[in-house]
């Protein structure tokens, strides 16, 4: 990589870290628990952890795996909320360091959570998670986010602990999860599926950053754990069809919308960050082709001019809930979120491995050639 682009990369990745480690609260919060402030414990900070431990397993970075450890160290001693799926999603990065520190008491505080999603977690029909999250029990309903905040949970408990059935949990959960909420029609997935009520996908909501969680974390699914061959094709299958329709969806600045078919509804840059990181890796992997590539760049250098001096980024949608309407998820407020950093900054550490800076400049010229101008300051950038 150029020494010039890999610098500014690497100063950029720096900032957003350091953000993310000291992010607060800037908006009054709707949730039960506070999701801004990294002093909870709560998914949005799980979401962080992971992209922090990603940082630390590239550069061997210490104060960045004493970060971890302390944030761990202190949430335990707080004590911890109840059990749920989006308080689960911590739990992914602490099985990494129960494995690299020795830790008994993280590797036992491990094992509890895991034996309360096999056995205690309330289940949908057909044996689907059910999304239930702090203050709502969500009866009967599955949600995309779930395959991100449990599912890599148990599948990467499968893997330390040598125990298949995890992994084959993992694998039940991606398949009744696609099998309820993919759209035939377009590839894309629904925010949420009922079995009540009939049935239904809600507002049949195609929400970007929903959509991102299935395309980030299938990228890392893969890596983190073995699924039988069949399984393996067939999820790679629904991440091509879906990255297919992104390219078509793309706005010409590189972002997506937040309800993906809907140009009215604003751009927002974590899923423009998880779907690059997500296309750019399964590039990398072979499981992607150039054109794909081609998008992430894109979309790569639109999070780039999202990120602020100080290393925020910006363009963010706050947590969002099932929406009854489509109209909830434009009103949904924009402010600085853990998410967002996190997103940001797995797409940046990913973006520092594809050659020779050919990432940051292939995004440039993208931008340089685009024929309509970046149009984000129009079109919805609201509460920043």
């Amino acid at each position: 990589m150029a020494t010039l682009t890999k610098v500014k990369l690497e100063q950029t990745i720096a900032k957003v870290v350091g953000q993310m480690k000291n992010m607060r609260g800037s908006i009054e919060e709707t949730a039960p628990i506070g999701i801004i402030s990294m002093e909870n414990w709560e998914w949005p900070q799980g979401v962080g952890l992971f992209a922090l431990h990603g940082y630390y397993r590239e550069t061997g970075d210490r104060e960045t795996l004493r970060f971890l450890t302390n944030w761990f160290d202190a949430r335990i001693q707080e004590g911890l909320p109840d059990k749920n799926v989006n308080t689960m999603c911590p739990m992914l990065t602490l099985t990494y360091l129960a494995e690299e520190t020795g830790r008994p008491d993280y590797l036992d505080l491990c094992r509890e959570w895991l034996d309360y999603v096999m056995h205690d977690m309330p289940r949908t029909e057909e044996g689907g998670i059910q999304h239930e999250v702090t203050g709502s029990a969500n009866e009967g309903q599955l949600w995309d986010d779930t395959l991100y905040m449990t599912v890599l949970f148990v599948a990467r408990m499968g893997v330390l602990l040598k125990n298949d059935a995890c992994i084959q949990e993992s694998v039940r959960q991606f398949l009744v999860h696609l099998k309820y909420l993919t759209d035939p029609s377009t590839g894309l997935f629904f925010h949420g599926w009922t079995f009540l009520e009939g049935g239904h996908h809600f507002a049949r909501a195609l929400w970007a950053r929903g959509n991102s969680w299935y395309t980030a974390g299938l990228v890392d699914y893969l890596d983190m754990a073995e699924q039988p061959e069949g399984v393996r094709l067939f999820l790679l299958s629904s991440l091509r069809r879906q990255a297919d329709k992104l390219i078509e969806l793309q706005s010409p600045e590189g972002a997506w919308h937040t309800l993906l078919d809907d140009p009215d509804s604003y751009p927002e840059t974590s899923a423009a960050a998880a779907f690059a990181y997500g296309m750019l890796k399964a590039y990398r992997r072979g499981d992607l082709d150039a054109k794909h590539r081609d998008c992430a760049l894109r979309a790569l250098n639109y999070v780039l001019s999202s990120i602020d001096e100080d290393g925020v980024v910006r363009g963010v949608s706050y947590g969002t809930g099932m929406g009854r309407t489509l109209q909830e998820y434009r009103d949904i407020p924009i402010c600085p979120m853990p998410y967002g950093q996190s997103m940001a900054l797995l797409l940046l550490v990913e973006a520092m491995k594809h050659g020779d800076g050919s990432a940051e400049k292939e995004a440039s010229e993208t931008k340089a050639a685009a024929e309509a101008p970046i149009s984000r300051a129009k079109g919805g950038r609201r509460n920043e």
